[in-house]
C-alpha cells in the first residue's frame, strides 16, 4: 500500500435533524443528516408522506379507496 495517500479516519458525530446522535468514525468530525434510522418511516413502522405538488392527493383523488382494498387483498393471499 502507498503511504500517504490514504485519509485520516477521526471520531465523528452524526446529528439527526430529529436530535439523535450516532457516534462513529469518519474523515469529517461532525456530519448532519435529515432522516436517520431513529425517525425514518422504515424503522420506525410510521408513514409520513412527504407531498410535492399535491402528487399524494392526486394519487387518492384518482385510486381512492380502491388501492387500500386491493393491498389488503394481496396481503391475504
Amino acid at each position: 500500500m502507498k503511504e500517504g495517500i490514504h485519509l485520516k479516519l477521526v471520531p465523528a458525530k452524526i446529528i439527526c435533524g430529529c436530535g439523535n446522535v450516532i457516534e462513529t468514525y469518519s474523515t469529517k468530525p461532525e456530519i448532519h443528516v435529515e432522516v436517520c434510522s431513529a425517525c425514518h418511516p422504515f424503522f420506525t413502522g410510521k408513514q409520513r408522506f412527504l407531498d410535492t405538488e399535491g402528487r399524494v392527493e392526486r394519487f387518492q383523488r384518482r385510486f381512492g379507496d380502491s388501492y387500500k382494498k386491493n393491498l389488503k387483498k394481496k396481503k391475504k393471499a
